[in-house]
C-alpha cells in the first residue's frame, strides 16, 4: 500500500512535513510502520497550489529517499495546500504517468488502496468516462480512472463527497456483477486548492491506516503520524469523509452509507 499526506492551512515549506519529521513521508517510503510492506519505492509525487488556479506537480520514478531534487524542491516551495505521495505499485506499471497525485484543471487527487478484480471491470469503468475527460487519462491505474470519474460527476453538479460516493457505489455494483471477491479499499484525498476532502473506506474491516492532526493554523491528513508526539494525531474512523476548509475541519460520518445505498 502507498503512503500519503495532505496539508491545508497557513503556508508552510513542504520540507516541514515531507522531509524533516522523524517519521516524515520520505522516512515512510523506506520504513512504513502501518502498511503491508515497509518499502514504498515505486515512485513519488508532490502537488501544490501557488499563485495560479492550477496546481504544480512534480512526479518521479526514483524512490523518494534517493531523489535530491525532491529535497531541494521541498526546501524552497511554501504552500497553503499540498499533497505528497509515495507509491507501492499494485499490479500496474511503474512509470511516471502512474505516480500520484493526478490533476485535471484545478482538481488534484491521490489514492491509497485497491479496486478488487480491477481487470474484470476496467473496460466497463472506462466506458463511463465522459468524452471531455477521456483524453486526459495518461496512465493505467485504477486510481487515475476513479479520479476522472469523480471529476466528471463534480462537473455535472455534485459535491466532491457526493461524487466520490457515487463513483464508489458504481464500482461496488460492477464488482458484485463480476463476482469479485477481493475487497474495495479506498483511502484518498481530493482538492480544488481551497478545500481538501479525504476519505477512509473499505468494504471489509481492513481499510488502510489514516490519521488527522488538527492545529489552530492547519490540518494534516497522513497515512501514519509524522512524529513521536501522538497527542495531536487521531485515527480517522472507517467509512467517513473529512472536509478541511476555511471554516476548519469537519467529519461526515455517513460517507460509506452513501456508497452502500442502492
Amino acid at each position: 500500500m502507498c503512503r500519503f499526506l495532505a496539508y491545508r492551512g497557513d503556508p508552510v515549506f513542504m520540507e516541514d512535513l515531507v522531509c524533516s519529521p522523524r517519521h516524515s513521508l520520505i522516512h515512510q517510503s523506506l520504513h512504513a510502520e502501518e502498511a503491508k510492506v515497509a518499502t514504498n519505492g515505486d515512485g513519488f509525487g508532490l502537488g501544490w497550489y501557488g499563485e495560479r488556479r492550477e496546481p504544480g506537480v512534480y512526479r518521479e520514478l526514483r524512490p523518494a529517499w534517493s531523489d535530491e531534487n525532491l529535497l531541494s524542491l521541498c526546501r524552497l516551495v511554501r504552500a497553503h495546500v499540498f499533497f505528497a505521495h509515495v507509491r507501492a505499485a499494485t499490479g500496474t506499471a511503474t512509470m511516471r504517468a502512474n505516480c500520484h497525485p493526478f490533476t485535471f484543471e484545478r482538481w488534484m487527487f491521490m489514492h491509497n488502496g485497491q479496486i478488487g478484480g480491477y481487470g474484470l471491470i476496467r473496460r466497463r469503468l472506462e466506458a463511463l468516462l465522459p468524452d471531455a475527460l477521456y483524453a486526459s487519462r495518461a496512465g493505467t491505474t485504477d486510481s487515475e480512472l476513479v479520479f476522472l470519474l469523480i471529476v466528471g460527476r463534480i462537473e455535472a453538479g455534485e459535491s466532491p463527497v457526493e461524487a466520490t460516493a457515487g463513483v464508489l457505489r458504481t464500482v461496488k455494483e460492477l464488482m458484485s456483477e463480476a463476482n469479485v471477491s477481493e475487497p474495495l479499499r479506498f483511502n484518498a484525498a481530493i482538492t480544488d486548492g481551497e478545500t481538501v476532502f479525504a476519505f477512509r473506506a473499505a468494504c471489509d474491516d481492513r481499510p488502510p491506516s489514516l490519521y488527522v492532526c488538527e492545529r489552530p493554523e492547519a490540518a494534516i491528513i497522513a497515512s501514519e503520524p509524522l512524529d513521536q508526539d501522538r497527542s495531536c494525531w487521531r485515527e480517522i474512523p472507517k467509512g467517513v469523509a473529512v472536509v478541511m476548509g476555511r471554516g476548519g475541519m469537519r467529519i461526515e460520518p455517513d460517507f460509506w452509507s452513501r456508497v452502500a445505498r442502492h
